[in-house]
């Protein structure tokens, strides 16, 4: 890189990240936490020749439309691995790239699955709010009965790279049998397991239903009411792909009517707003968004994608372009 190029990173990164950015752009640091706004979206694109950018920076096609000709932006290395904010068509007409950090999330957001899952069940969160609230009256045998996780059925909702350590920390670690829909074949699961023709057959046959998809407007409310009327009455509902991806009325339904026993959510169909009836039910677990949050995940996460520029501004092909 002969001049450097100027960089936007549009929310505060691990200090790592911030010093491997700052060694080969010229790295500008947005301060807040949220989103950027409109005018942020389009001045990002105008007056940088990179962005990092990541969840809820919006950039439709309206933003790029909005630019026309004085895009100066090449790249935007969005932090994450969805990238349903971004409009990909509308950025390469511009002739801008983008790329994505898969792979570093993996590990961390199959985990909270699982964290998910045996909250839902074993009641975790009611059971410590009991506790804190001063009511609780010691143990007793029939206290908080909850549902066993060993043993059971998991259904899969996208076989792909999370998908699959899913299937693996439950297999391997709870003995659970597993099945799953995708929308492609997939030869290897990495563990035993039953790939099933339609949402309604994992949906009916599993205890458990964790949904790992993509978000973007192939998976908008994939997961509905025709869905959670096929569970069991007794099936444990997880979401840590895109809030979108589940019609958060039909949830609220369901868990409403009884036609599921529990749900454990990390996303929201308008994050961060969470429905109040959904707040108000001692048989959901909430979590803020969890998904990637340990300190080691988000510094891979950025220092993925800030060699994603690396090699970008090199002419290089990037590692994960999308």
């Amino acid at each position: 890189m002969t001049d450097t190029p100027k960089l936007l990173i549009t929310r505060p990164l691990p200090d790592k990240v911030l010093e491997k950015a700052s060694e080969h752009f010229e790295a500008v640091m947005r301060p807040s936490t949220t989103p950027l706004s409109d005018e942020e979206l389009t001045g990002a694109l105008m007056d940088f020749d990179a962005v990092l950018p990541t969840l809820g920076d919006l950039f439709s096609a309206d933003v790029f439309d909005a630019v026309g000709g004085h895009c100066r932006a090449q790249i935007l290395a969005n932090f994450g691995v969805g990238y349903n904010h971004i409009d990909v068509h509308a950025a390469r007409a511009v002739r801008v790239e983008v790329t994505n950090t898969p792979g570093a999330v993996t590990d961390a957001t199959a985990d909270i699955a699982l964290t998910l899952m045996l909250m839902a069940s074993r009641r975790a969160g009611e059971g410590e709010r009991l506790v804190r609230s001063g009511d609780w009256e010691g143990w007793h045998p029939t206290q908080m009965l909850g549902q066993h996780v060993t043993g059971k059925t998991l259904g899969v909702v996208g076989m792909g790279r999370i998908g699959k350590a899913i299937a693996k920390r439950a297999h391997h670690g709870f003995d659970m049998d597993v099945v799953f829909f995708n929308r492609s074949t997939v030869e290897d699961a990495g563990v035993p397991a039953r790939q099933l023709e339609t949402l309604e057959g994992v949906a009916k046959t599993a205890d458990f239903v964790v949904v790992s998809v993509p978000g973007g407007a192939d998976t908008h409310h994939l997961i509905d009411a025709k869905m959670f009327s096929a569970m069991k009455a007794t099936g444990v509902f997880v979401n840590i792909s895109r809030g979108d991806v589940v019609d958060e009325k039909a949830l609220v339904s369901a868990l409403k009517k009884g036609k599921i026993a529990s749900a454990g959510l990390d996303v929201y169909e308008n994050e961060p707003e969470v429905p109040q009836a959904l707040m108000g039910m001692e048989n959901v677990v909430l979590l803020p968004h969890l998904g990637t949050a340990a300190l080691e995940v988000r510094e891979q996460m950025g220092l993925m994608a800030v060699d994603n520029l690396i090699a970008f501004f090199e002419g290089k092909a990037p590692p994960n372009a999308v």
